[in-house]
């Protein structure tokens, strides 16, 4: 299943505030720390930002409260109410309360029903941290609709009375006439919307590279760059007490920021090396950066790497909505989809670097018009109209033998399995997470019916061919739940239960199962035994394949190929009871020419099946 944002809010208190008026806002401003707000204020590139405070410095609305009226905006865009959730994820640096979690705070603000709540903390990248866990939530089908919001009211960090109207600590001015207040959120849901083009979310990553770098951006510690037992403001005996040692200052290692954005072209190669992104067939990048002089530094390295940069397909609000944190990446994202920035068919690109103890997200978008998007799956290129499949070589038995003619039905039934587009593709090591699921979820609903049909083939056997319906009895028993193991596969690579038990045969299973029930209604139908060597000889010949493919070019689990792996091994027994029955005496010339046939028949349909992926 996919997950698509569907709607995007955002909430900016009060009116702009120009950099002019941003000490009389905040106060506590002498002429060292003037003249630090100025240079700061040169280099970072701001115009105008918002602060929950009103002239007098005093707090206006809570953090909470920001991120309540981010939500409703994006609710009241997708015309839905909170009781329409099921999920709520948030992520702040800070709420306005120690205890409980922002998540409730924000829940018990917006109301709706009940719901699952999940408070990402951290600080800019903890938006995307939230947002991964709403998307795998919709994927796996355990949530309908997530609204995700990132919220900041860093203004109350960044008061006059807290810097005892010094300008010693640089490294907290940095920050004080950086942030500023916000809060942006979004809908994530398992289907487009269906009255404007929503965004499909292809892939969320966040990495920590904390193992390899120091303490960054910092509060509630003293000036090293590590917590020390005994050492940090909830040892201080009073909050006054941490105050006055400076403990509750935001700090921001500046010297740290080069590396930082060094890291993040690195963590940014990476992803293209992983074949996640191509930077040269991206339409939009959105990236949240403190300061213009840290985008002239991604600039310049990709630059410097090679890349062909076209800065203009960079986009960023940073001069007139300031540095919000957390919310940054979802208020630029609720511009540009408020202006219509984005077209169907343009790809997105969210990215997030977090100077806290070097963090990074990514997440990449397609904007999809709901109308071309398959509900249940990503698009897949299909070949050029008039494209020429190369055609399949009749191959001649080599004698009048059974075995002989099921081998030359065999060589031509590889021979259009090569050509099958998500076979080709596995062969070539592009397939995607999504041909995996797609195949799974399409397989289901012809396996489902298997032991079905073997079941009515043995009723149909007489008492003379007995030792065949015995086999028959026995084989349904062994493959009747063969359907669920292809769910929990599908379950544990991020599709819904609920989708794949609700999916349709495509209009290849469709044949297939027909001509199956068809022929097992047939008095005595021997001819199945050519059903049955095509379809264990995809297990015993194929399966084991398949299995190991997918998971080298995906990375998949042993839990993930479940189906396939165990079909490469179960499936050589099933084999071998073929050939000694083909090999009895009762198979006889008439009998021969029924398992050829129908072993041409079965070929043929399970190729179309695989060919017809979704097309019901």
């Amino acid at each position: 299943m996919n997950a698509y944002i569907t709607a995007v809010g955002a909430y900016l208190p009060g009116p702009p505030v120009g950099n002019d008026e941003i000490a009389a806002r905040l106060g506590g401003v002498d002429e060292r720390g003037d003249r630090l707000r100025r240079r700061i204020l040169a280099a970072n590139g701001i115009a105008k930002r918002h602060y929950a405070l009103d002239e007098q410095g005093r707090t206006t609305e809570l953090n909470e409260e920001l991120a309540a009226n981010a939500l409703q905006a994006a609710l009241d865009e997708r015309g839905l109410g909170a009781a329409d959730l099921d999920m709520l994820a948030t992520a702040t640096t800070q709420g306005d309360l120690l205890v409980p979690g922002f998540g409730s705070m924000v829940h018990g603000r917006l109301g709706g029903g009940p719901m699952q709540v999940l408070s990402a903390a951290g600080v800019c990248a903890s938006s995307l941290a939230a947002l991964d866990a709403a998307v795998a939530k919709v994927r796996l089908g355990d949530r309908r609709r997530a609204a995700v919001v990132g919220s900041e009211l860093s203004s109350r960090w960044l008061r006059g009375s807290r810097f005892h109207g010094g300008g010693g600590d640089g490294d907290a001015h940095f920050l004080r006439w950086m942030l500023s207040d916000g809060a942006g959120a979004v809908l994530v849901e398992a289907q487009p919307r269906p009255d404007r083009p929503s965004l499909r979310v292809d892939w969320v990553r966040t990495v920590s590279l904390a193992h390899a770098n120091q303490v960054c951006m910092r509060a509630g510690m003293g000036d090293s760059t590590a917590p020390v037992a005994g050492r940090t403001w909830q040892d201080m005996g009073s909050a006054a007490a941490a105050e006055q040692a400076g403990m509750m200052l935001l700090r921001q290692d500046t010297s740290a920021l080069g590396a930082l954005a060094e890291a993040g072209l690195r963590e940014f190669q990476t992803l293209a090396r992983d074949g996640l992104i191509d930077l040269g067939k991206l339409d939009h990048v959105l990236c949240h950066y403190s300061t213009n002089a840290f985008r002239d530094i991604v600039f310049d390295q990709l630059a410097s790497a090679g890349a062909d940069i076209d800065t203009s397909r960079w986009f960023s609000n940073l001069e007139t909505r300031g540095n919000t944190g957390a919310a940054s990446i979802f208020i630029a994202l609720e511009e540009c989809w408020r202006t219509g920035r984005f077209e169907p068919g343009q790809t997105v690109l969210l990215a997030v670097p977090e100077s806290g103890r070097f963090t990074f997200g990514f997440a990449h978008l397609t904007c999809v018009d709901a109308q071309a998007e398959t509900p249940a799956t990503l698009p897949v290129a299909a070949p050029a109209v008039g494209a020429a499949m190369p055609a399949v070589t009749r191959v001649a038995p080599r004698s009048a033998s059974i075995h002989d003619r099921l081998d030359a039905v065999w060589q031509e039934f590889e021979q259009r399995l090569d050509q099958v587009p998500v076979m080709h593709r596995l062969a070539e090591g592009t397939a995607t997470i999504e041909d995996y699921r797609r195949l799974l979820f399409n397989l289901r609903q012809q396996v489902a019916d298997g032991a079905r049909w073997i079941s009515r083939a043995a009723s149909n056997f007489s008492v003379d061919m007995f030792d065949l319906r015995s086999a028959a009895i026995g084989h349904a028993a062994e493959e009747h739940r063969d359907f669920m193991m292809i769910e929990r596969d599908y379950a544990a690579c991020g599709g819904s239960i609920e989708d794949i038990r609700a999916g349709e045969k495509n209009i290849g299973s469709e044949a297939l199962s027909a001509y199956m029930f068809h022929t097992a209604s047939q008095p005595d139908p021997i001819g199945l035994l050519g059903a049955m060597f095509i379809i264990e000889g995809l297990g015993t010949g194929k399966a084991s394949q398949w299995a190991a493919r997918f998971k080298e070019t995906l990375g998949l689990r042993d839990d993930q190929v479940g189906f396939l792996a165990y079909h490469g091994e179960a499936d050589d027994d099933h084999f071998a009871k073929l050939q000694a029955i083909l090999n009895s005496p009762r198979i006889d010339a008439a009998a021969a020419d029924a398992i050829v046939k129908t072993a041409k028949t079965v070929a043929r349909l399970y190729a179309l099946q695989l060919e017809e992926l979704d097309n019901v």
